[in-house]
């Protein structure tokens, strides 16, 4: 099984965490007092999503209407701006995210790579076949497990097509990468079009120093990261509940002084007149509007973070009302002021309260920051474990929620990309234009997968599906369509971003797969290993080995290796596998699997695991301790017996091996790719063993001390 990076946490604590976010919880006294509790709760967690979820799509009105190219707006062009912001917000913001989306997580676990893996758990369309998800000799979860129906039609389409299989893997990476390349530009366009309010009072500040201001910002910002999600929100959502309560008051007041009836653009006819009114132009505007609904794609990929509930409740008590107030302010200034729409916000403040909301502004853009960087951080972390990614350091900042996350290499690179973002582009329009396509292509991957869901796993009537799917699939298809005629203006670069990615967890996924390949072929049989254990000159020398191996079925080939060269082998020695399940979440009680192999003081282990669990070793009791005392009782219980000695003596043997030392195996394959190979693979392996080179090995994220670790080194001729 393919190692990760991730810590890995052999004692997590209670039954696993619920549907929905959370953290797990027993069984709670029923009665009042727990309602109360479940909603205080609930509106505790709801107020902590306004510093790290909603930051991106609170803030937008600091830059869409700057990111519009308009030319001598009327009246009718901003109410139908309007109409089309207010449905987008409402369809895609409340129907699709709020009201469907968020419950199709994976145990808590939202985004892309946690609707693939719900998929491949509920039917069998996973293409990695070194990642098997359960067998019927080996039961997995205890309320976790596959569902017994037998699949839908689609589903048996996706189970024959291995090009369908792929399609949907390449659409679940896609969308993982365009997240990410979101959280470059998140950071850039919020921070930059907040300080850009000094120009206004003050036109002698220049670009340049706008664009020191805001990369200096931002550099702190990813300073604060190594903290957790639960600091910097608590510290982050004072801030963002001030921006959010106070923009609609603005709003209001613009409203009832500027243009009382902006309300009635609510109706979706004024959309069609503004069509029809400016044509091709106005079909090009939509690549501005769509940033109204930035930040919503943060909701599902931060669910880890939060729960359920709380997002909903957040969203739709503060969020979406805020926001439709606040645009309907700007476009009551903007129709009485309709050549202000490049400084669409600040314009529209009243001067008494000009700085007192700049200052606000700025603080909520630097929170708007942290919704995008903490989705990242899930989806990289994500990414390693399904071993899509070469390993990077992951950790688990909070001991309550372990979907809170930080990765130390990521970060960094994350505030290199942002402020050369900054400092290259400059103008708030050209990072707009970069911004809308990674916004709308991460909302239509969500659309394709989550109607796959809805078909194969929530089995919903296929005239229901339909009424969700076409209509966001033409909503989102033509904001596409816009979006990509800026493709030469500033959308090159997060789709730069994305393909470098993704040729990044290509390379990774081809080296890895040939590296698994080679050891099916060659993998040592039990026959074989007794053939190379009876040879006069390999002893068994005293202490306790365990040999990690990538594979489950035999042995892995450096095996041979190691006893031919050696000359012996540990008078206990235990093959260690991680086991990567499709699941969010493995039960406790099934997380370490032992056997007895044939020869005498010789065991498998398989240490099970899911994408969202926390892979760190506790306090004194590592991972030899937890391995021995269910080896121990696996020896003192199996009944049926295969060894040459007795029971006592077994556990005897197991005690005396651990008190002569400990020591941890890991072969290292490294490929020799010859001048007979292939072009693509010469490239391919060459460029995985430059990741494989730079990339964190796994033994350490697994605790081992240095002293006990031992690398066999391996060459496998291509």
């Amino acid at each position: 099984m393919p190692s990760t990076a991730a810590h890995l946490d052999l004692e997590a604590a209670g039954p696993p965490r619920p549907r929905g976010g959370g953290a797990a919880a027993t069984p709670p006294p029923v009665g009042r007092e727990t309602d109360v509790g479940n909603v205080r709760t609930n509106l505790f967690l709801a107020y902590k999503t306004l510093g790290v979820v909603f930051g991106g799509l609170v803030t937008s009105p600091l830059y869409v209407y700057p990111s519009m190219n308009l030319s001598s707006p009327t009246e009718g062009d901003y109410l139908g701006i309007y109409s089309i912001m207010f449905w987008t917000l409402t369809l895609i913001g409340v129907v699709k995210y709020v009201g469907i989306a968020l419950n199709a997580d994976d145990h808590g676990e939202g985004g892309t790579f946690a609707m693939y893996s719900l998929l491949c758990r509920h039917a069998d369309i996973g293409i990695l076949p070194s990642k098997r998800v359960y067998s019927v000799e080996e039961p997995l979860l205890h309320d976790q497990s596959t569902i017994a129906r037998r699949p839908s039609k689609l589903g048996k389409f996706f189970e024959r097509s291995i090009t369908a299989r792929r399609v949907l893997l390449f659409m679940a990476i896609l969308g993982m990468c365009m997240l990410i390349g979101d959280g470059i530009l998140t950071p850039a366009i919020s921070v930059l079009s907040a300080i850009d309010g000094l120009r206004g009072p003050f036109p002698s500040v220049s670009r340049p120093v706008v664009e020191a201001l805001s990369a200096a910002i931002l550099i702190g910002l990813f300073l604060l990261q190594k903290y957790g999600t639960s600091k910097v929100s608590f510290l982050f959502s004072p801030i963002m509940a001030a921006w959010t309560f106070t923009t609609p008051i603005i709003g209001i007041y613009s409203i009832v002084r500027y243009y009382p009836g902006i309300f009635k653009a609510i109706s979706p006819h004024y959309i069609a007149l503004f069509f029809l009114r400016n044509k091709r132009q106005g079909w090009q505007l939509l690549g501005g509007t769509v940033l109204c609904i930035t930040g919503a794609e943060a909701m599902f990929a931060d669910l880890g973070h939060f729960s359920k509930k709380a997002i909903q409740i957040a969203f739709l008590s503060s969020i979406y009302p805020s926001l439709v107030l606040t645009y309907a302010g700007q476009t009551a200034y903007l129709i009485n002021n309709a050549n202000d729409f490049g400084d669409g916000f600040y314009k529209f403040v009243p001067n008494p309260v000009y700085w007192p909301m700049f200052v606000i502004a700025t603080l909520a853009a630097i929170v708007a920051s942290q919704s995008l960087i903490s989705a990242t951080f899930s989806v990289i972390k994500q990414s390693v474990v399904l071993d899509y990614f070469p390993r990077v350091k992951v950790v688990h900042t909070s001991q309550q929620k372990e979907g809170e996350v930080y990765s130390p290499e990521v970060n960094y690179i994350l505030m290199v990309l942002c402020v050369g973002v900054i400092l290259g582009f400059g103008g708030g329009k050209e990072i707009g234009n970069a911004f809308g396509v990674v916004v709308i292509m991460v909302m239509l991957i969500t659309t394709i997968m989550l109607t796959l869901v809805m078909i194969i796993i929530w089995r919903t009537p296929l005239y229901l599906v339909g009424m969700y799917a076409v209509p966001f699939v033409i909503i989102e298809v033509s904001y596409i369509s816009a979006v990509f005629t800026k493709i030469l203006e500033g959308g090159w670069l997060p789709f730069a971003v994305s393909m470098i990615l993704a040729l990044i967890m290509f390379v990774w996924y081809y080296g890895r797969q040939r590296k698994i390949e080679y050891e099916m072929v060659n993998k040592v049989t039990l026959e074989r290993l007794g053939e190379l254990l009876a040879i006069p000159e390999v002893q068994r020398v005293p202490g306790l080995c365990f040999f990690y191996s990538n594979i489950q079925d035999g042995l892995t080939p450096i095996l041979g290796h190691y006893i031919k060269n050696m000359s012996s082998l540990h008078t206990v020695t235990i093959f260690v596998t991680l086991r990567y399940l499709l699941v969010s979440k493995v039960d406790e009680r099934e997380r370490i699997l032992v056997k007895r192999l044939g020869p005498d003081g010789v065991y498998q282990c398989t240490i099970q695991y899911g994408y969202a669990d926390n892979l760190s070793l506790k306090g004194g009791d590592d991972l030899v301790a937890q391995v021995t005392r269910c080896l121990q009782r696996h020896i003192e219980t199996n009944t049926d017996r295969q060894s040459t000695i007795s029971t006592e003596e077994e556990v005897a043997n197991l005690k005396a091996a651990r008190l002569a030392g400990v020591v941890h195996v890991r072969g290292k394959m490294r490929f020799y790719v010859g001048d007979d190979a292939g072009c693509f693979d010469k490239v391919m392996l060459l460029l995985y063993e430059f990741l494989h080179g730079i990339c964190r090995s796994a033994l350490p994220a697994l605790g081992m001390p240095v002293q006990q670790r031992v690398e066999i080194g391996m060459l496998y001729k291509v």
